[in-house]
């Protein structure tokens, strides 16, 4: 159920082919009816950028612990897993098509962002479930309808490979057009290949010693370059504004939802904790705590509610209104926060756990708490200065000073700590942005240690969340030779949520 929409490779093999004269399909009359690299560009990136609206923009926080349910039993909450999907495959068609421009002004910009849509989207694709196909993802128009997967490991050099092809592609380039996340900048989208590169490898902390990834030398190379984001103007992000169209997707009219989500412990508890103030623009004071005299800039008028407790338990807290509920900038905003992709902060806590793990010179600390500037600046920004949004608890500049100082947050000299307070500030940051990312760090690290009660899991290991998602059922219908044989090269020939992919192990 990860992605709610199951399109096997083969199928968009099939259709690659078998549409060849898909420009000339669905044409509006009183339209441009030439597909140019600017018009591709604007629709694979808003296809990246964007996730789904309704209930399901937050399935992704009910996966990661931020977030329970007041409404029904949600399956992420409680653990469910089912089939991932192969939908990101589509996207691969306009990049080949981008690729296709080579005679236009600035091909060598639309070249640099067809190699990384298609890394971004087939790592994704590949964290989801392992063995993907790579190399012939797209060779239905030679009549390969059937491809063959490729090994994660396989998977992973080819990602860097074409990453690799993007920076020097950009490299080359000038601005573009049909930009809707970064405005064309060819500077800014090496900054973020190179973001992206080093999140790739920090995925493959479990391989640091592999000789063929050769992970730490990759890193060191892609932060000695200097191409690295510089603050949070660099963010590769989907901005969202009064615009009817464009109005952010959790937003009251937008969906009839918004009032079930309940704000988890994972993050109340350590924003009371710390003394952070991101506890007052991310969620609203429990209305019962209210009733009881306590005023909306009171800590403990904040109430987290642990997403692991049993349903019956947690209908009882949202009835009796015993919960924190999302801030109003998040639901009556319109513009709400834009949606980060590929962030500032989130490189730094990267490079913060690159320190610490001895892949890269530097102070970790510095790093760390750069990330956690990024993170208050970018609250701040992206949040009108009404009691509204902060209840009176303003992250001002010195609010700010005083919170990076605190003994609270501050890195120790164990190094397993250390990776664990830097991997929860990037946790927190994560809050409603980065998809499924928290997720995937999670499950990498074990950081921050997230609430399962064997009594309430529903996975058939109820110790655990499940380490992955089964493959969509039409890969088994229409290309079963290659996903079974994917199937036994991995995971003993079953298709389990609780297998753990080689990425991980």
């Amino acid at each position: 159920m990860k992605r709610y929409i199951y399109i096997g490779v083969t199928l968009i093999g099939f259709l690659w082919s078998a549409c060849s004269n898909f420009d000339d399909l669905n044409i509006d009359p009183d339209a441009a009816n030439k597909s140019t690299p600017a018009m591709l560009a604007t629709e694979v990136l808003l296809d990246m950028a964007r996730t789904d609206g309704n209930k399901y923009f937050v399935y992704d926080n009910m996966l990661s612990k931020q977030l329970a349910w007041g409404d029904g039993v949600e399956p992420y909450q409680y653990n469910i897993f089912g089939r991932g999907s192969f939908s990101g495959y589509k996207t691969l068609i306009n990049c080949e098509k981008m690729l296709g421009f080579t005679h236009e002004k600035n091909a060598d910009a639309y070249a640099g962002l067809a190699y990384f849509v298609k890394a971004y989207r087939l790592f994704y694709i590949s964290l989801d479930m392992g063995d993907i196909p790579y190399e012939e993802a797209l060779a239905g128009e030679k009549g390969n309808v059937k491809p063959a997967y490729n090994s994660q490991k396989e998977v992973m050099l080819l990602v860097l490979a074409d990453l690799e092809k993007a920076a020097q592609a950009f490299s080359m380039a000038s601005d573009f057009d049909g930009d809707p996340l970064l405005g064309g900048s060819a500077a800014k989208w090496r900054k973020v290949v190179t973001a992206f590169q080093l999140k790739v490898l920090m995925h493959l902390s479990k391989k640091e010693a592999d000789a063929d990834l050769k992970v730490k030398e990759r890193f060191g190379r892609l932060v000695a370059s200097g191409t690295l984001m510089s603050s949070n103007a660099d963010n590769l992000q989907l901005v969202y504004s009064e615009k009817e169209k464009e109005i952010y997707p959790f937003n009251h009219t937008k969906t009839k939802h918004y009032g079930y989500a309940m704000v988890s412990v994972t993050l109340t508890d350590v924003f009371k904790r710390t003394g952070d103030y991101r506890l007052f623009y991310y969620a609203e004071p429990a209305a019962a705590k209210i009733s009881e005299g306590l005023g909306a800039g009171d800590w403990d008028a904040y109430v987290g509610t642990d997403p692991s407790l049993p349903f019956e338990e947690v209908k009882k807290a949202f009835t009796e209104e015993r919960y924190s509920g999302l801030n109003a900038r998040y639901t009556h905003y319109a513009p709400g926060e834009p949606l980060v992709r590929l962030g500032y902060a989130e490189q730094n806590f990267i490079l913060a756990e690159a320190v610490l793990r001895g892949w890269i010179a530097g102070d970790a600390s510095d790093f760390y708490k750069k990330g956690i500037k990024a993170s208050l600046d970018f609250v701040t920004l992206h949040t009108p200065d009404e009691e509204t949004y902060h209840h009176g608890r303003r992250l001002t500049d010195e609010v700010k000073a005083a919170f990076l100082d605190s003994p609270a947050i501050r890195l120790g000299d164990d190094k397993e700590e250390n990776i664990e307070k830097v991997l929860t500030q990037r946790y927190l940051a994560s809050f409603l942005q980065h998809p499924y990312d928290a997720y995937y760090d999670y499950r990498r690290t074990g950081y921050p240690v997230l609430p399962v009660d064997a009594s309430t899991n529903q996975n058939t290991v109820h110790d655990k969340i499940p380490v992955r998602w089964m493959y969509p059922q039409s890969e088994f219908d229409y290309n079963g030779e290659h996903v079974k044989e994917a199937l036994e090269r991995q995971y003993g020939g079953v298709d389990d949520v609780n297998k753990p992919m080689w990425i991980i192990q």
